[in-house]
């Protein structure tokens, strides 16, 4: 055994070394009837090289073997093939007796489908193939598609060629120092929880909402002759809107589980941030009052049944009535609250369930509170036109964030059609216009109000945004929500933040690195990132630290959500170690995986301070203040002299 390992341990030196594969396999499928077919496999074996049996003894060449990806319950099938009948020889590597074959090998074995859906099945092939002089260790897996009718677009072999371009991603780097000083700051959660405490009290002020608080609150008063038994009821209630809430979030950490960067593709998938755009826009159109979003009339009559049960369970059902009814009002908020935390990568399930939390918490209160003082029941305004009004508002602010979301995906894409001016011009007209409307100049025959503070206050907004269109550095308050700096109509020194040099491909970095003698700082960042033009426009602009970055370093931006196309010569698949195949078919995927495999980590922005040899100066940084990032910096500059 001690053998074996030791020459899959040096297979992993000569894998490069070898120009050659000494061999090559390929697989038949024939059908025995509709459950039943038979699996081969033939290996072609270079001359003077051996591939080894399944019963190769222990203590020499690593045997071949066979495994099935699939689950297993959907199939049956033997641990073993069969296989030609072996020679059994001297091996010169080994010093003994070893069961090998030469020229060809053949295995194969029959499989019965317990699932008659199935149509391909994994198979992984590990195996070692030595000559006189040496061995190498291979793995291989392979989509058998039993049906060869259908034609599938990508196959699912990790070729040796894959192996070799995913390696070539894999730096040799010196991690010393990762330890020395912790500078990486955790993911806010209390702000997305206050953000969710904010959209909750927004939804409270809805018409769908607000007006079933004192009906609600006197149902619990009135309930029972005990104020008591009444609060604790009301409480109840507030406790499983709470609930409902979070339990909403909790399919999202399974998705958040499959893949370290599964968020990341979601948030900048060019798909999902056009449907987002398209249910905005309706969103904002119902909020104008063209429409409601409803849920079916069926699912509320039954939530609402329930709930004459009484008891716990009739209380849990009355929350759920309630989740259920207002939905057309906060259906809209709850998808802003949704689409804003899946637009961070780092933990942006987790972000959910805290926003979630919030958004629970604001809408409870009210329901619970006034149970409990019951006298404040009488200070709480009647409906009227002001809930129509704020409803009208909300649409616009829908309206704008659906702008956004169209702005992240030409931003990944490239189009160019949402560069900064544009977008701010597009954000005017809108909050522009909701001023006018707070005004009373149109939407219904109100009567003009010029002492409307929140017209003026969006009108003033307005201008904000507008003198953003002269000079950038006026709205950087907006940083992340706005189009990057330099993705403008106008002609840039080039495509970096600030005007800093920078490269956007490692290899070519890292060369000026070494050519001028500056420090790498690893930008790991994204097109549709807020947090990293965040960084860029409000910290990196900092006078101190955009002198730091100029004189000392090189910055190498690697946009993780660039979905520019590789080319044939560089696409690669490369699988995962839950067994799953992800193709590496953009820039962007390219990036994500380089990231990982050598930081282990998927979130942006992340900043790594290394030398071209490969030393990491301390430990990477991520979304920080400037005063800690200067810090940073000044840091691994003073590790790098020494």
């Amino acid at each position: 055994m001690t053998r074996k390992i030791f020459f899959s341990f040096i297979s992993i030196f000569t894998l490069n070394a070898q120009d050659i594969e000494p061999v090559e396999w390929e697989y038949d499928v024939n059908k025995i009837n509709d459950t039943e077919y038979n699996i081969s496999f033939s290996a072609s074996i270079l001359d003077g090289w051996k591939l080894y049996s399944q019963f190769s003894p222990d203590e020499g060449a690593l045997p071949t073997s066979f495994r099935f990806i699939n689950n297993i319950s959907d199939f049956e099938a033997d641990e073993l093939f069969n296989e030609d009948d072996y020679t059994v020889g001297f091996d010169n590597v080994f010093k003994m007796d070893l069961f090998y074959y030469e020229n060809e090998a053949n295995f194969n074995q029959n499989i019965k489908l317990l699932d008659k859906d199935l149509n391909q099945i994994k198979v992984e092939i590990d195996y070692s193939s030595c000559d006189d002089e040496l061995c190498i260790f291979r793995n291989e897996t392979f989509n058998v598609v039993f049906d060869n009718s259908i034609i599938t677009t990508e196959s699912d072999n990790v070729t040796l060629e894959d192996v070799r371009r995913y390696s070539a991603l894999e730096l040799d780097l010196d991690k010393s120092n990762y330890n020395s000083t912790n500078f990486i700051e955790k993911s806010n959660y209390f702000e997305i929880f206050i953000f969710g405490l904010i959209a909750g009290f927004l939804a409270l002020l809805t018409p769908c909402v607000f007006p079933m608080i004192p009906l609600t609150v006197s149902y619990f008063i009135d309930e029972s002759k005990l104020s008591y038994s009444g609060a604790i009821s009301a409480s109840l209630y507030g406790g499983f809107i709470v609930l409902i809430y979070i339990l909403l979030s909790i399919p999202f950490h399974v998705f958040d589980s499959l893949n370290p960067n599964i968020l990341n593709t979601i948030s900048t998938n060019v798909y999902v941030n056009i449907t987002f755009f398209v249910v905005f826009i309706l969103f904002a159109i119902s909020f104008f009052g063209y429409f409601d979003i409803v849920i079916p009339s069926n699912i509320i009559s039954g939530s609402e049944k329930k709930s004459d049960k009484g008891g716990i369970i009739g209380i849990f059902f009355m929350s759920l009535t309630l989740a259920l009814v207002s939905f057309s009002c906060t259906g809209p908020i709850l998808g802003s609250l949704l689409a804003g935390s899946l637009s961070s990568a780092q933990s942006g399930a987790t972000q959910l369930t805290y926003g979630m939390f919030g958004f629970g918490v604001a809408l409870a209160f009210p329901f619970t509170l006034l149970a409990f003082y019951p006298k404040y029941l009488s200070l709480i305004p009647k409906s009227g036109i002001w809930l129509k009004k704020l409803k009208v508002c909300l649409g616009f602010i829908e309206l704008a964030l659906a702008f956004k979301f169209l702005s992240n995906a030409d931003l990944v894409e490239g189009w160019g059609i949402l560069k900064r001016e544009i977008f701010i011009l597009i954000w005017v007209v809108i909050f522009l216009s909701m001023s006018l409307y707070l005004f009373g100049s149109y939407f219904g025959r109100l009567k003009f109000n010029y002492k409307s503070i929140s017209g003026w206050v969006f009108l003033l907004f307005s201008f904000f945004l507008l003198s953003g269109i002269y000079d950038s550095k006026n709205v950087r308050l907006l940083s992340g929500i706005l189009p990057p700096e330099f993705y403008s109509v106008e002609e840039k020194q080039n495509e970096c933040p600030l005007g800093l040099n920078c490269f956007k491909n490692y290899d070519e970095g890292k060369e000026y690195a070494v050519e001028n003698n500056k420090i790498i700082l690893l930008d790991f960042t994204g097109w549709a990132c807020a947090n990293c033009r965040r960084m860029e426009e409000n910290v990196w602009s900092k006078p101190k630290i955009f002198e730091l970055l100029d004189n000392n370093y090189v910055i190498i931006s690697l946009y993780v959500d660039d979905r520019t196309e590789l080319s044939d010569n560089e696409k690669f698949k490369y699988m995962n170690k839950s067994g799953r195949i992800q193709y590496i078919n953009n820039i962007g995927r390219r990036w994500s995986l380089f990231q990982q495999i050598n930081f282990n980590n998927a979130s942006q922005p992340y900043y790594v301070a290394m030398l071209p040899s490969g030393k990491i100066l301390s430990e990477p940084i991520q979304f920080t203040s400037d005063k800690k990032f200067q810090n940073w910096l000044e840091t691994s500059i003073e590790e790098s002299i020494n």
